[in-house]
């Protein structure tokens, strides 16, 4: 690996980083110190933790880097379930963003599996 930046998994994570800034500009002037920092804060912290990891100087070190992006991945959907139960989110939406959670999901857990394997 050369840098974080050749993993797909961060570049994943960081176009979806963007999706959900699009998504929240939309949200109601009184959520963006609720759920629309929520969910950006969350969407930041997996790229950025994946790339902090990466500049880590042992996988050991990596992989633990690694092991806090599923638990903001988690809060994420919690939070877009909420969002459209509220009405900011249609179905729709909230659908394609889940599903794109559980790609990045699958390939971090992938990743994480691989170094575990080393």
């Amino acid at each position: 690996m050369k840098t974080h930046k050749d993993l797909i998994v961060w570049q994943k994570s960081l176009d979806f980083v963007t999706k959900i800034y699009q998504i929240t500009k939309h949200y109601p002037k009184e959520e963006m110190y609720g759920l629309t920092n929520q969910l950006r804060r969350a969407a930041v912290s997996i790229p950025s933790n994946i790339a902090e990891g990466a500049a880590r100087s042992s996988d050991k070190e990596f992989n633990q880097f690694l092991h806090i992006s599923p638990g903001s991945l988690s809060e994420l959907e919690t939070q877009l379930l909420i969002s459209r139960n509220l009405g900011f989110l249609n179905k729709e939406e909230c659908t394609t963003s889940i599903e794109n959670l559980t790609e990045i999901r699958k390939i971090l857990l992938g990743l994480i599996s691989s170094l575990n394997r080393k």
